[in-house]
Order: C-alpha cells, then structure tokens, then sequence
C-alpha cells in the first residue's frame, strides 16, 4: 500500500520563537501557538488517517490535541534534535564561535549527530510504512526536516533546504516514479 506521510510541526513556543535550539527542554506553546494549533485542525478536519503519532515533548502533544488528535500516539522516533551544549542557544550565537556551523553537517556537542537523527528518521518511515495509508505525525522543526530528506531518499544534509515554520503542515508521498513531495511548509491558513 502507498504512503501518504503529513508532518505538522508544533506551535510556536517562546524559545521558537526567539530561534533558540529548543531539543529536550520541554516548554509549552505561546497563547499564537495554541490559535495556529487550532488552525493547523481545520485545515486537517475530514482527511482520515490510518495513524497518528506524536512526539512525547509538550509542545508536539498539546498541538496534536489542538489540532483535534489527543489520542495521537507517542513515540521516542519523534523527538526533536538533542543540542547538546547548542540547546537554547541561536545558531547566530553559535556562528560566532563556528563561522559556517549548519546542524545538519557539524552536530552539536554533547548531542546528537546527523547520522543519529537521519537513523531516527529512516525508522520513523518504517514504522509509517508498516500499513501504508495516510499517516500524521506531530513533532519538531529539526527531525521532521530530516524526516522530509530521509523519505525524499536524499541525504541528511538535504534538510537545510527545507524551511519549516511553526504550525507548517507538509506531506510526502509514494508516487508513480517514486517518493515526491506533496507539498511542503504550509501555514494553517493557506
């Protein structure tokens, strides 16, 4: 059966924000994150999903329910980039120590690798695979970017040039020449 993978990131938080690392620190929504959560539900009212998935970190959890998904299972495969000694740190910030640091080749110290999240992406899309169907998943910027390279068969460096914002749904697809981008980054108004 063909995959039709949704990704919709969390709302904006104040460490989003504010472009701050935000990994393992586990913050709640802004008052603006919890209305594009809301949002974000409208615009996936009446699509049926074989599965729903989140990640265990507040921010993921409480946009799911937003979005009108409370029961969206858990999973550690969904958690965000751990930064290490990067978390809420702005990578302007860490530019001024590493000129030309970019996540998705150099890591973070004390934290996680590109290779290690690139892993953790290509287990997620076994895990959707394993029914195919329509499948969503509530998670980060970071992972979910990975994610999008990951099921695009790219490597993990590809990610940089896929810009997610808060509240973004995209989705990713089995097509007939192969996997495609549905669409990508897409604010709950548009």
């Amino acid at each position: 059966m063909t995959l039709n993978l949704y990704l919709a990131r969390h709302g904006e938080t104040e460490w989003s924000k504010s472009g701050r690392h935000t990994g393992r620190t586990d913050i709640p929504l802004t008052p603006e994150g919890e209305s594009r959560a809301r949002q974000l539900g409208n615009r996936l009212r009446g699509i049926e999903f074989m599965r729903v998935y989140t990640s265990p970190l507040q921010r993921a959890r409480r946009t799911a329910a937003l979005a009108g998904f409370p029961e969206a299972a858990p999973t550690d495969l969904l958690l965000e980039y751990d930064y290490g000694q990067y978390e809420g740190v702005t990578t302007h910030e860490i530019r001024e120590t590493r000129p030309g640091w970019e996540l998705y080749r150099d890591g973070c110290p004390g934290g996680e690798t590109p290779a290690h999240i690139y892993e953790r992406a290509q287990g997620f899309i076994a895990e959707a695979q394993r029914d195919g169907g329509r499948v969503l998943a509530f998670a980060h910027g970071h992972i979910l970017r990975a994610v999008g390279a990951a099921f695009l068969e790219e490597p993990v460096e590809f990610a940089i040039r896929l810009n997610l914002d808060t509240a973004a749904l995209s989705m990713l697809q089995d097509g007939a020449h192969g996997r495609v981008l549905g669409f990508w980054n897409l604010a709950p108004g548009q």
